[in-house]
């Protein structure tokens, strides 16, 4: 699937960091991909590591430069760049905005300007608020055209009850799926 196009744009959850990585090679063997980093994601250093090795990583993968700013990621339906928008992770903040239509970053003006095609934005999920404060997000965007969700869980259902994350392992699946128009099930893993 070489000739698919594939934009993987990383958010502010940076514990994920590491598996969303391990995706992404995953991804650079069956699709075209280009990382996108919203611009926190891009130059802010956790815990979890510094973001220009994280910008680094990517941009080795890909053999491209990282998206991340608004008006480099405006191009992204104007020239048609993917076939399928992958966030991953994509923070309760981004949900948030994406179910308000708010575009203040790079990875939703992507989103945004992908959506203008008709194209599949999917969703990998990760926030401690799921079940409490993003799930009205979450909810809006499960009903609305063209996003599809990368399956989910509870992560630390004893230390974080609110919390759910994507099985990233499953990244590909779902953008095969939503690529056919359809959502991969179970969306609860």
């Amino acid at each position: 699937m070489k000739n698919v196009k594939l934009g993987l744009a990383l958010c502010g959850s940076y514990c994920t960091y590491d598996k969303v990585l391990a995706a992404a090679e995953a991804l650079a063997e069956e699709y075209e991909l280009t990382a996108l980093m919203s611009e926190t994601a891009s130059h802010t250093d956790s815990r979890f590591g510094a973001a220009a090795g994280f910008r680094a990583r990517l941009e080795a993968l890909t053999g491209r430069p990282v998206i991340d700013s608004i008006t480099a990621a405006e191009r992204v339906g104007p020239e048609r760049l993917f076939d399928a928008l992958v966030i991953a992770p994509c923070t309760g903040n981004t949900l948030a905005k994406l179910a308000a239509g708010i575009t203040d970053t790079a990875v939703t003006m992507a989103a945004k300007s992908h959506l203008r095609n008709g194209g599949p934005v999917v969703i990998a999920l990760s926030t401690n608020d799921a079940l409490s404060g993003s799930a009205p997000a979450i909810a809006a965007l499960l009903n609305r055209r063209n996003y599809y969700f990368v399956p989910f869980g509870q992560d630390d259902p004893d230390g974080k009850p609110t919390s759910l994350q994507a099985d990233f392992t499953k990244i590909a699946q779902t953008v095969d799926a939503a690529l056919a128009g359809r959502q991969l099930q179970p969306i609860l893993r």
